[in-house]
């Protein structure tokens, strides 16, 4: 595997799997495919193992270098990624009630799926948008990873939903194609293409839209086991494992990235540059002990949420109630009476 690497967290070697068979159909070597990701044909084969997020970078990267003339190959990846390829994330999707409670469940837990970019989900008066960002992701990779999860995108929800949905329309940052006629196909419509931003937008009333294999007790388990195993892959080593424990010590005194960076010597740049090398940010490591402390804070009944709020180091009570609520899906009042049940 290179060394020059970036790392990046594990994932499930699923994906690796699938797009070692894209390169395989279109005629390549599964060494070609494998070339430089540490990766073996018999490691490959491995059911429920975890590979690092860089080996699979690597293994792209190859299929971009053989495969020069197929130039919607992201496309042609994201087709292959159907839900029942995610494990417990995609089960917990089929079982929510609607489109809204499987996105915002499929989002909240976005680490255990394979996508690179950053998806968020937004509302207007009129329309939800879905957006991915890949600013952070290597250009050469950019416009395939964006294909890829633009596209599996679109197939989780066909599965979902049993239908496709209207879109109301696509915008890529890719060139535009010679030939669109599989972007329409996929998409239902003529995506701009060039575009500053990656957004799918659809009609708001379709995020309300009922699912046809809703089971609110199977959701509920699915998302217990979703929490369980990204808890175990947020275990945190180097740097980032450093941060974050200094930050868990002082619980009610959050440091800020200046004062973290002074006490290591070093820019907050550096630190901001490091912390990106590891696939991490100074922002995420916060969020991870905020989220830890509150779940701790709010199982001492004698705490109020203004008191949580203010020792997670929130100014206003409402922001912590809109974090927490992003974190588990669930308000901390409802959280607490779960805990308080279960005693």
């Amino acid at each position: 595997m290179p060394t020059n690497a970036v790392p990046l967290p594990k994932r499930s070697i699923t994906s690796a799997q699938l797009l070692t068979q894209l390169g395989l159909d279109h005629g390549l070597s599964i060494e070609r495919c494998l070339h430089d990701t540490g990766l073996s044909p018999l490691q490959l084969a491995e059911l429920h193992s975890e590979i690092e997020g860089a080996q699979e970078l690597q293994l792209i990267r190859n299929l971009i270098d053989a495969l020069p003339e197929q130039h919607d190959l992201g496309l042609q990846a994201g087709l292959r990624y159907q839900l029942t390829t995610y494990g417990i994330w995609g089960y917990a999707l089929l079982s929510s009630q609607t489109f809204r409670q499987a996105a915002e469940l499929g989002l909240r837990y976005l680490d255990l799926t394979f996508a690179f970019n950053r998806i968020t989900l937004s509302e207007d008066a009129s329309h939800a948008h879905l957006q991915l960002d890949g600013s952070h992701l290597p250009d050469t990779l950019h416009d395939f990873l964006l294909l890829r999860d633009a596209v599996a995108v679109m197939v989780i929800q066909r599965e979902l939903t049993g239908t496709k949905m209207p879109l109301s329309s696509v915008q890529l940052s890719v060139p535009a194609p010679t030939n669109p006629a599989r972007f329409i196909q996929q998409f239902g419509l003529l995506p701009e293409f060039a575009c500053t931003q990656n957004r799918i937008s659809f009609p708001r009333h379709l995020l309300d839209l009922p699912l046809p294999r809703a089971n609110p007790h199977s959701v509920q388990l699915c998302e217990l086991q979703c929490q369980a195993l990204l808890a175990k892959r947020q275990v945190r080593s180097g740097l980032a494992g450093h941060i974050r424990d200094r930050l868990l010590s002082t619980p009610g005194r959050l440091a800020d990235m200046q004062v973290i960076a002074g006490e290591l010597n070093i820019s907050s740049r550096t630190l901001r540059r490091r912390l990106q090398e590891q696939g991490s940010s100074f922002r995420q490591l916060q969020e991870e002990v905020r989220q830890a402390l509150a779940e701790e804070l709010l199982a001492i009944a004698s705490l109020s949420q203004e008191e949580i709020a203010e020792r997670l180091g929130y100014s206003e009570v409402s922001n912590f109630l809109h974090a927490f609520k992003r974190w588990k899906g669930q308000t901390p009042g409802q959280y607490r009476q779960a805990l308080t049940a279960t005693v």
